[in-house]
């Protein structure tokens, strides 16, 4: 197998992402919550994204790549069947985060592992990484992290996710969420240090590769390069890596999962992109299972089995 390294630049240098959630929406999506409630606004998203299968051909190739793994040998309408249900799912998911915005508690919640997770905070001065994913509704998920009274780090570019950061309603004065920016000396790594030395939380994405170090893995019957950086920084500031997993279950309730927990640690002279790899590979597993079980619950709109595959031969 084959390690990907992607050199880190100089402090300016500017991560290219594609902009999916745009201001327009997420206030299309407020509307249309405030006249017709969520059923109503759930309703409408039939129409816009029957819309957008039909003509946003760069949004419908953004997912093919997960259809095709997920959904092989299908004829190209029922492609195009998964990828209408898929943007359907996505719909709903904004609509809520604006739902529990506007409204506040209207969703049942169901925590998974709840109550290890608050031990591994209270008993410990250092921090932790939330490992998260292109999957479920997991930005709706950090909001129920108040209750921990730590800080929580979001490691995203500022400048291409304002429409996220309002959604998320993420303050730099009053809200437990604070960003920091990849684009930073060394990808943001020193301040991360930083803040799980004071006992905060950082929350890492670990599907998908936005400048950083890849190693890879096996990823829905297809070789795909996953993001190195949360297991080693873990494993370099001895602390634990818990996955966040957040599912709708039905229009008003959740489940949120932070059960799987793993504790990096590098192990005599092993090779350490060896044992990296080994971590990496059990949360690509725990995201295959998550995505049989939720099909139109994966977001990664981002062929990382073969756009990424390339830069590393």
């Amino acid at each position: 197998m084959k390690t990907n390294v992607v050199k880190q630049s100089d402090p300016s240098r500017k991560i290219k992402t594609k902009k999916r959630g745009n201001k327009l929406g997420f206030w299309f999506f407020k509307v249309s919550l405030y006249l017709f409630g969520l059923y109503g606004a759930y309703g409408l998203l039939y129409i816009v994204c029957f819309y957008y299968v039909i003509f946003d051909r760069p949004a419908v190739s953004s997912s093919l790549a997960y259809i095709e793994k997920r959904f092989p040998n299908c004829s190209f309408l029922k492609k195009r069947l998964h990828v209408y249900l898929l943007f359907v799912s996505q719909g709903k998911q904004l609509i809520d985060r604006y739902a529990v915005i506007s409204e506040g508690g209207i969703f049942d919640i169901q925590l998974t592992g709840y109550e290890h997770f608050m031990s591994l905070i209270q008993n410990s001065a250092q921090g932790l990484i939330l490992l998260t994913a292109h999957v479920g509704n997991w930005q709706m998920a950090l909001t129920t992290l108040k209750k921990t009274g730590r800080t929580v780090y979001l490691l995203m570019r500022p400048e291409d996710n304002r429409a996220v950061q309002n959604s998320l309603n993420i303050s730099h004065e009053q809200s437990h969420l604070r960003i920091i920016s990849p684009e930073q000396y060394l990808g943001g790594v020193v301040e991360i240090m930083k803040v799980l030395n004071k006992g905060h939380i950082v929350s890492i994405m670990g599907d998908r590769n936005y400048g950083t170090n890849t190693l890879e893995v096996s990823f829905l019957g297809k070789k795909a390069l996953f993001p190195t950086g949360a297991f080693a920084i873990a494993a370099a500031a001895k602390c634990p890596v818990v996955v966040l997993l957040a599912t709708k279950v039905s229009a008003y309730r959740y489940s949120i999962d932070v059960s799987n927990i793993f504790y990096p640690r590098y192990q005599g002279s092993l090779n350490k992109n060896q044992q990296i790899r080994q971590w990496v590979q059990k949360f690509a597993v725990l995201l295959e299972t998550y995505i049989k079980r939720h099909p139109y619950q994966c977001f990664l709109f981002h062929d990382v089995w073969k756009d990424d595959l390339k830069t590393s031969s």
